[in-house]
């Protein structure tokens, strides 16, 4: 029995998903369509035919109301949000970046529909542990604590406003993924500094 739609329903089971950006293989999972160069050429019929919005090669959103956060894991995967998008929403830092800050296998600075985002390269064994990462409406995301972590494997000094917002607890509880003698000093110098 083939479960594909019939031919006026591929757009139907795109706008009944939750997701607000689908990449072409995301697509192809929800048509059970195996030839991705089919989907893309449906998929791009529906951007010419103002049913769907390219956001950039082989990205598309239902709408201009499309979620940022699902839109800056999707572009490159495996990838969550961390560093100053969380830091700064969880009161850590208070600069306000316009840049959406991305954990990734890549270093890169993009723009994708009027979004910058910067994506950040981590070593493949801490982008793949999930320790510190929650995932929510399809979004994964760090926790402050594991964003603080984040940043300080990446950055040699990086100054925070407030440090009293983490939990020291699940700070010591993440770091050992890092497995970085650095990062270990540089947290406990960190940690000492808030018990002043």
């Amino acid at each position: 029995m083939d479960n594909k739609p019939s031919k006026g329903e591929y757009l139907d089971v795109l706008l009944r998903s939750p997701k607000t950006i689908f990449s072409v293989k995301d697509a192809a999972l929800l048509w059970g369509e195996e030839r991705e160069q089919m989907v893309a050429i449906r998929l791009n019929r529906y951007v010419v035919s103002g049913k769907l919005i390219r956001i950039r090669r082989g990205i598309y959103a239902k709408d201009k109301k499309y979620n940022r956060f699902e839109l800056a894991t999707r572009i490159y995967t495996p990838s969550y949000i961390s560093f100053e998008t969380v830091l700064t929403r969880a009161g850590i830092n208070f600069q306000f970046y316009g840049n959406i800050f991305v954990a990734s296998y890549v270093t890169r600075d993009i723009e994708a529909g009027d979004q910058k985002i910067s994506f950040i390269r981590m070593k493949d064994y801490v982008l793949s542990n999930t320790v510190g990462i929650e995932h929510q409406d399809g979004i994964a995301t760090a926790t402050k604590e594991r964003a603080f972590l984040d940043r300080i494997y990446v950055s040699k000094d990086y100054h925070f406003d407030n440090l009293h917002a983490l939990d020291w607890d699940k700070v010591f509880e993440i770091l050992p993924i890092y497995n970085n003698k650095r990062l270990e000093k540089k947290v406990k110098t960190y940690f000492k500094s808030e018990q002043i």
